[in-house]
């Protein structure tokens, strides 16, 4: 039994060397061998197992040997087609892994930045058929959630003239927007969309093997029928990601405009997120009044008051720390930070690792020239708007015991009203920005070009 074991060791052992990294085919062969194994006994002659010498018991009595076990054939069969059933899978599975992950990788609607994005693993079997299908529905159902959400959008501001059924009286307009009008549309309605979709399906609309998934005979680009001629792949490829693409994204668009729909239970601007602040600086495109943790939805003017001021403070604080992440690497304060320490601004490190090395005296000052500006520079009056302080204007320059000029202001209401607007918007960017600047340098863990280009 050792020296077969051994053998079968070796065996496998030069089988691993002569085809690295192939696991499967190592187990398929441990698997093949233990099921020879399994059927050796098949082989022995009736009565072999009774030919061995008496054996000495514990006690110095002499014992007979119990007659071996007659193995049959049943064993050896069952073992033999395990050991086959599991080299076939093995096989299959190598085959099917190294294949599927490359067979749909060329095909349209692979783009940044997911590339080939399939993380449940519905084609891993390389069905090229199945992968076609689901292609088809894909590329299907993107055109109909893109016209459906137009239709969310339309019916707001247009409406077809005339009747939708004259025999009961229901006007287009009657009919409400959103998932309140499956409730109101008569069953002749519904009749005749049914036989419009199946029209469609059966005829202009229906798919072709001779032509690739969405490329129907009586439509073209646009899904119009003036564009009605055979796809161009290869001129037209931009065109056909673009399409999936949005048809992908209109996928997810409509999907949170019926939960928004059903939510709030109209289509008005309630749905999308608008309240009492929609007139606010700093609502405009693309996003509007972007609020998507409804911290406004209680409509205190108070709180938006509170939570504005702020968010304009941190911005001008971060857009200064922005440049100050970037001028420290080009110039330096001259003189000492610490007379007493000996130490120099030049000295001190830039970035995360100034925190530590700043003497506790100097984050004392620091706390100070922050105390005296909150409450004597920048006190928020309540006659004035957030973030508008006296003697101070346009970037929050004005008369202070650094300064001594007049601020800037603007006489042009709609001047005034762009150039705060610009400076809500870069203040975010700024949040943003820092906040990738901080953790770029903890990352890097240094402040120099690196930081900016890791590969450099």
């Amino acid at each position: 039994l050792k020296i077969r074991s051994s053998f079968l060791g070796s065996k496998i052992s030069e089988t691993e060397e002569a085809m690295p990294g192939s696991t499967s085919l190592t187990l398929s062969t441990a698997a093949a061998a233990g099921a020879l194994w399994a059927c050796s006994g098949a082989f022995v002659t009736p009565g072999a197992g009774n030919s061995k010498a008496p054996s000495v018991g514990l006690r110095g009595t002499a014992q007979t040997a119990a007659p071996a076990a007659q193995t049959g054939p049943l064993p050896c069969l069952a073992a033999g087609a395990t050991a086959v059933l599991m080299v076939g899978a093995a096989s299959r599975r190598r085959t099917v892994t190294s294949t599927s992950s490359k067979a749909f990788e060329s095909e349209t609607g692979v783009t940044m930045p997911l590339k080939y994005w399939d993380p449940l693993g519905m084609s891993t079997d390389g069905d090229e058929e199945t992968f076609r299908r689901r292609r088809v529905a894909e590329i299907k159902n993107g055109r109909v959630a893109m016209w459906a959400c137009m239709g969310y959008i339309a019916p707001e501001y247009f409406r077809w003239p005339g009747y939708c059924s004259p025999s009961k009286g229901i006007a287009f307009e009657d009919l409400p927007n959103g998932v309140a009008a499956l409730g109101k549309m008569p069953a002749e309605g519904w009749a005749q969309i049914g036989i419009f979709i199946a029209f469609i399906e059966l005829f202009p609309g229906r798919q072709e093997q001779d032509r690739i998934p969405g490329d129907l005979p009586g439509f073209g680009k646009l899904g119009l029928p003036v564009f009605a001629r055979k796809c161009d792949t290869v001129g037209s490829r931009r065109g056909l990601d673009a399409e999936l693409n949005n048809g992908r994204l209109a996928m997810i668009a409509i999907t949170g405009m019926v939960t928004q729909n059903l939510y709030f239970g109209e289509t008005g601007p309630a749905m999308w997120g608008a309240g009492a602040f929609e007139g606010e600086l700093g609502v405009q495109a693309p996003v509007g009044f972007w609020d998507p943790l409804g911290l406004a939805a209680d409509g205190d003017a108070d709180t938006f008051r509170r939570r504005r001021g702020v968010e304009l403070k941190h911005g001008r604080i971060c857009m200064l720390a922005c440049v100050g992440y970037i001028i420290p690497e080009y110039v330096r304060w001259p003189g000492y930070l610490s007379p007493e320490q000996g130490i120099k601004f030049a000295d001190v490190p830039h970035g995360i690792a100034a925190v530590s090395k700043v003497p506790i005296e100097g984050w004392l000052q620091i706390g100070l020239f922050i105390g005296h500006y909150e409450g004597k520079f920048f006190k928020q009056e309540k006659d004035r708007a957030p973030g508008d302080f006296e003697g101070y204007g346009f970037l929050g320059i004005g008369k202070n015991f650094v300064l001594n000029f007049d601020p800037v202001e603007f006489s042009d209401p709609e001047v005034r009203k762009r150039k705060l607007a610009a400076e809500i918007a870069n203040g975010r960017l700024a949040m943003v920005a820092l906040s990738a600047m901080v953790f770029q340098n903890g990352t890097v863990g240094t402040t120099g070009p690196e930081m900016w280009l890791p590969s450099a």
